[in-house]
C-alpha cells in the first residue's frame, strides 16, 4: 500500500505528511488489500470569501475501482480527518457490494420497455460556439459488468460512467436518473 502526498501551491510539512499517512492508512485498512495505492493532494484557496479554504483530495485505486473524495475545512488537519472518514465509508460501501455480488445476490433489475418513463427529446439548433472542441479525454477501459459500472459511478460521485461491457462487448454509458434508478445507453450501429 503506497500513499503519495503532494501539495498544490503550498508546502507539505513533515508533520502534515505524517498525519496524512496515519489517517489515510487507517482508512485504507477497511478494505484490507495490499494492492491499493492512494494519492493525496492538499491545497488551500487564497480567496478570502471562501471560509473552508483547506482542501484535501484523495484518490484511491483498489482492485480495479477508483474512489475519489474531496473535503474542505477551515484548517488542513480537519480537512484530512473529513476526507479519511469519507474514504473509509466509500471503501466499506464498495466492499459490501463486492461481498453481495460474490454471494450471488444481484441488485440489478431490468425494466421492460413499457415500464420506462422516456421523455420526448426536442432537438435544438447549435449555437455558433457550441461546435468548438474544448477538450479531448482518452481513457483506458477494462471490461466490466453493469453492476461494477454502477458501483464505480457511486464511488466516483458522478452522474454517469462510460465503460466497456464485458457481456455485450461494446462501450456503454450508465447514468443515474433524476426520478430514481439508473439508465444505460447502448449504441446501435447502422450499417
Amino acid at each position: 500500500m503506497a500513499i503519495t502526498v503532494s501539495g498544490r501551491k503550498m508546502n507539505v510539512t513533515p508533520a502534515i505528511k505524517d498525519y496524512v499517512d496515519e489517517k489515510i492508512a487507517r482508512s485504507l485498512e477497511v478494505f484490507d488489500s495490499a494492492a491499493m495505492d492512494a494519492e493525496v493532494v492538499l491545497r488551500t484557496e487564497k480567496n478570502p470569501a471562501i471560509s473552508l479554504n483547506a482542501i484535501c483530495e484523495v484518490t484511491v485505486n483498489a482492485k480495479g475501482a477508483v474512489i475519489r473524495v474531496a473535503e474542505s475545512a477551515e484548517d488542513m488537519y480537519a480537512a484530512i480527518d473529513l476526507a479519511s472518514d469519507k474514504v473509509a465509508r466509500q471503501l466499506r460501501k464498495y466492499k459490501t457490494r463486492l461481498v453481495e455480488r460474490r454471494g450471488g445476490r444481484s441488485t440489478i433489475r431490468h425494466l421492460q420497455p413499457e415500464e420506462l418513463d422516456i421523455p420526448d427529446v426536442i432537438p435544438t439548433e447549435p449555437e455558433e460556439d457550441d461546435d468548438l472542441l474544448v477538450r479531448l479525454k482518452e481513457v483506458e477501459m477494462e471490461p466490466m459488468t453493469e453492476e461494477h459500472a454502477l458501483v464505480q459511478t457511486d464511488l466516483l460521485g458522478h452522474d454517469f460512467f462510460v465503460y466497456f461491457d464485458q457481456d455485450a462487448h461494446q462501450v456503454q454509458v450508465i447514468y443515474h436518473r433524476k426520478n430514481g434508478g439508473y439508465g444505460i445507453i447502448r449504441p446501435i450501429v447502422n450499417a
